[in-house]
């Protein structure tokens, strides 16, 4: 999948699974639970156990995407990319990062929370920018950053839910992406699959509802 059409088919689903644990075994099991209630767009953190493997395991399926989040070097770029990753995501704006996503071919998504980031993010070639962490001013903050560059295809990833996912798309951002609101620390610890698929369930619902 190329950067271009991965932006276009992250736009039309409009939402990622963001997996963040210190427990290997949990984490695919977690992952697989999101998946089952609806999430086609994975992402997993490299700062999981075994995050490169399970890039491996679940890019092997049919109809998943999947990519590495917190990737703050090229070598973590290229690792990510060789298991599978067909998108980077980054807490901060990193332009090695981003040359080398572009120089492999896969989108990249860098962590941006200023308006100076986040045209510096778009400069640099990221055709994605990450709203992180979520401002106070929650969706109206995206709207207001879009109002003189409307070019940008913001992705909140921080303080988007189930009660607030159709505001955040209404401000103008370009799809979500959903961390604690899905992954629940003490459930996926748990390995209650049911909750985490219902929240996935609720969460694709409230991204889709008109």
């Amino acid at each position: 999948m190329k950067p271009d059409e991965f932006v276009q088919h992250f736009g039309a689903l409009k939402a990622s699974a963001i997996l963040r644990t210190d427990d290997r075994a949990a984490a695919g099991v977690a992952m697989d639970a999101a998946v089952r209630g609806g999430f086609r767009i994975l992402e997993f953190t490299l700062t999981t156990p075994g995050a490169l493997e399970w890039i491996a395991a679940f890019a092997a399926r049919s109809g998943l995407v999947v990519g590495a989040g917190t990737v703050l070097t090229v070598d973590d770029a290229r690792a990510a990319v060789d298991a599978g990753a067909r998108f980077l995501v980054s807490p901060v704006v990193d332009e090695l990062v981003i040359e080398e996503a572009t120089r492999l071919g896969v989108a990249v998504m860098p962590g941006v929370h200023t308006p100076t980031e986040m045209l510096r993010a778009h400069r640099a070639g990221a055709p994605l920018q990450k709203l992180f962490p979520a401002p106070g001013l929650g969706p109206a903050y995206v709207k207001a950053c879009l109002g003189p560059l409307p070019f940008l295809r913001i992705v909140p990833t921080n303080g988007c839910d189930a009660g607030n996912a159709r505001a955040w798309l209404a401000a103008g951002s370009h799809a979500l992406g959903f961390v604690a609101p899905l992954f629940d620390a003490a459930e996926v610890r748990a390995g209650d699959t049911a909750a985490i698929e219902a929240r996935a369930r609720a969460l694709i619902s409230a991204v889709t509802a008109n």
